[in-house]
């Protein structure tokens, strides 16, 4: 049989109410990403971008349509069963890194594993095997702040791909950096893409989209375009 995709989302709507006003935010939003695939999503400014990302990260419920995780309908679930499915299935790349400034980086790649309650001598071994995936084996004793940034967004990767998840989402990964540590961040999210894992890069930058296999432009709530882009 053949597998189903990572995402699969139909018909998707999200509208906020405001007082006596309501925002849509998504306007049947139809999109399917298969698994190991690498996808950019772009878009101006308030074009829907962020709100879809929340949507397939399971931090928000859409108002109205279907969305499928591997096969899983997970639109209706409560949030205890949401969360589950943030912890075993999406691994989470942000901007600003969310690093708890007190814990090692050890400890940061490995709270995804506390909160799944995993024994302590797992999570040293995962977290370990996560920064080298990473090139950051001999760093997981430091913290945050003796880190440089493109080393504190490895740390944050690592943390991302600790639970081994099946979808990648990045948030403006490179946002914070420097053009050339963003540059080393970029070969790194394509090298894990590589292994395997399906990626969702969302991006105001025009070149690292347009860099992207597949291109996905929102604009005004819709999906404007989705084409094929240039592939490293």
């Amino acid at each position: 049989m053949t597998a189903p995709a990572v995402i699969e989302l139909e018909d998707v709507h999200k509208h906020y109410d405001f007082g006596r006003g309501r925002v849509h935010a998504l306007r049947g939003v139809d999109l399917r990403i298969e698994a190991g695939e690498w996808v950019a999503v772009m878009g101006p400014s308030g074009a829907g971008k962020t709100t879809l990302l929340e949507i397939l990260g399971c931090l928000s419920r859409p108002s109205g349509g279907r969305y499928r995780l591997r096969g899983r309908p997970v639109d209706g679930l409560d949030s205890d069963a949401l969360a589950r499915v943030r912890g075993e299935e999406i691994g989470f790349v942000f901007q600003s890194f969310n690093l708890l400034p007190r814990l090692s980086a050890a400890d940061n790649v490995a709270l995804p594993l506390v909160y799944r309650r995993r024994p302590r001598a797992e999570r040293q071994r995962r977290a370990r095997e996560a920064l080298a995936r990473v090139g950051l084996e001999a760093r997981g004793d430091h913290r945050p702040a003796e880190l440089s940034g493109g080393e504190r967004q490895r740390v944050a990767i690592a943390r991302a791909l600790v639970n081994a998840p099946s979808l990648l989402l990045a948030d403006e990964p490179t946002g914070n950096l420097d053009s050339a540590t963003s540059e080393e961040i970029l070969a790194l999210l394509h090298g894990l893409h590589a292994e395997g894992n399906a990626v969702v890069l969302v991006t105001h930058d025009r070149a690292i989209g347009e860099s992207a296999p597949r291109i996905v432009t929102i604009r005004d709530g819709h999906i404007e375009s989705d084409r094929r882009g240039g592939a490293r």
